[in-house]
């Protein structure tokens, strides 16, 4: 209950002092995006950060009023300050593929590994010291890593973009600065699926506004798609024993879970990207396998073809744009302890529940509801566990059958089972929800965050929590939009 407290003051404290700073954007900064990229290298216990290379690009695509983030959101922190008097310029919370693989078993046994990041920060005028934050066990923010930076040095790159890069404008309306800018990045397009790709680009910017928040701010989004044709289509399965030479060089069994799609190839994705502003980088990728991926102001990937990719598609942009927790608490992954147990995580849609009378979204409770909320949870966790098992079975069986060069209709007959076995469970969970009590019901209902007990959620049901065509939560909507806002006011 003390931490929690503390935690509480400390993001009051860390939001007012930040909004009480006015940062006067042509003072400091001329309008270009400087692309800082850097080595994180780290396990369970250690964060080490070198520099690599720092570009000079296009024009700055965020807010040129809100250049101090007070979202308190993400595992690290960019700090930039002037080096003469230390006044914060400009900061971003993010997280990080190198922090999620911090929570695997071979980070917990010490084995490093090197990831390579980006940071993108308005273009300084002068030298600045430029400085990466990590937070530790109880989620307080210190500096790991410091240097100056010039925009005169010999070292900055100002060369042309990387060539064969298309752009389309899939949806305009207006500046940059105060618009929300996304780039959805083509993934496993080969020159021969030009037309195809169009047809996705178009399907998914529509998709993408059938949903509030963002239906009633259409007005607030730039969308571009962004294409530099692959060698090859889809992505890589390494299980199964498939490459594939794509332009981005996304594959699935990231951090060992199967249906985790990701890419370590940073640099190519953001050297693609840069031929549009952007604000948040999503991946679509070339596929018709369940996959996907969301890493809160990194990037996220979604899949082109399968019968879930619309769910992934929203569900994955609510983790990278917005810092949403994933909801739900049954399905296998490779993390072990990602929220520490007596600890308050920082994502908006879940809690410890360490201090009930300080719920983080206790203004959007219903009223007269019981904190924790009772809620129908062990027969809807039986029923999941069974599938799961199941689930599980089939896509070992698949990939062992794609590895051992199984003929493609068998494989074929296996996959089309488990995408029939996937869509009749999601029917049936949805229908045990519907007839809950707690049906539009703003609570506190355990089970949340990979963990079955010791974390809540908002609500009962929610496109975080569960697959389907189906709203986020009111209290991931309300989160949205406060998001929205740092970009376009």
């Amino acid at each position: 209950m003390k931490k929690l407290t503390i935690m509480f003051i400390i993001s009051i404290i860390f939001s007012v002092f930040l909004n009480g700073q006015s940062i006067n954007f042509d003072e400091y900064f001329v309008d270009k995006t400087m692309r800082v990229d850097y080595c994180h290298i780290a396990d369970a216990a250690t964060d080490i950060f070198t520099l690599d290379q720092t570009y000079i690009q296009g024009i700055w695509a965020g807010s040129r009023t809100n250049l101090l983030d007070d979202l308190n959101l993400g595992r690290y922190y960019i700090n930039i300050k002037d080096p003469v008097n230390g006044k914060l310029l400009y900061s971003r919370g993010f997280d990080s593929y190198c922090g999620e693989y911090k929570t695997t078993g071979d980070a917990a046994k010490g084995v490093k590994r090197t990831f390579y990041e980006s940071a993108l920060i308005p273009c300084p005028k002068k030298k600045v010291l430029f400085s990466i934050l990590t937070r530790d066990r109880n989620n307080q923010l210190s500096v790991a890593f410091s240097a100056e930076i010039d925009p005169e040095g010999f070292g900055i790159i100002k060369e042309k973009l990387l060539g064969g890069v298309n752009v389309f404008d899939l949806v305009k309306n207006g500046d940059p600065h105060n618009k929300v800018d996304v780039a959805i990045v083509a993934e496993g397009y080969t020159k021969a699926d030009e037309e195809k790709l169009l047809e996705d680009f178009k399907r998914f910017s529509e998709i993408f506004f059938k949903y509030e928040p963002f239906k009633s701010h259409k007005d607030k989004f730039n969308i571009y798609g962004v294409w530099k044709p692959s060698e090859e289509q889809g992505c890589d399965e390494p299980p199964a024993g498939i490459f594939r030479n794509t332009s981005v060089n996304a594959t699935f069994n990231s951090l060992g879970s199967e249906r985790y799609l990701l890419t370590e190839a940073n640099k190519e994705l953001r050297d693609v990207a840069a031929h549009t502003p952007y604000d948040s980088i999503m991946i679509m990728v070339n596929q018709t396998r369940y996959g996907g991926g969301g890493i809160y102001n990194f990037f996220c990937t979604f899949i082109s073809d399968n019968q879930w990719s619309e769910y992934v598609f929203i569900h994955e942009f609510g983790h990278c744009f917005v810092g949403l927790a994933d909801e739900y608490y049954t399905s296998t992954t490779a993390y072990n302890d990602f929220y520490p147990l007596g600890i308050e995580p920082i994502e908006p849609n879940i809690t410890a529940l360490l201090d009930p009378a300080t719920l983080k979204w206790k203004d959007d409770c219903s009223d007269g509801i019981a904190i924790p909320t009772p809620w129908e949870k062990e027969d809807y966790d039986k029923m999941d566990a069974a599938y799961q098992k199941v689930r599980g079975e089939l896509n070992d069986r698949i990939a062992r059958m794609k590895r051992e060069g199984a003929p493609a209709d068998q494989v074929e007959k296996i996959n089309a089972e488990s995408e029939r076995l996937s869509k009749e469970n999601a029917a049936i969970m949805d229908a045990y929800l519907s007839r809950s009590k707690f049906v539009g019901v703003v609570g506190a209902f355990e089970g949340a965050g990979y963990s079955a007990k010791g974390l809540y959620r908002p609500m009962l049901d929610c496109i975080m929590f569960s697959k389907g065509t189906k709203p986020f939560c009111k209290v991931c909507e309300s989160a949205i939009i406060r998001t929205l806002k740092r970009y376009t006011e």
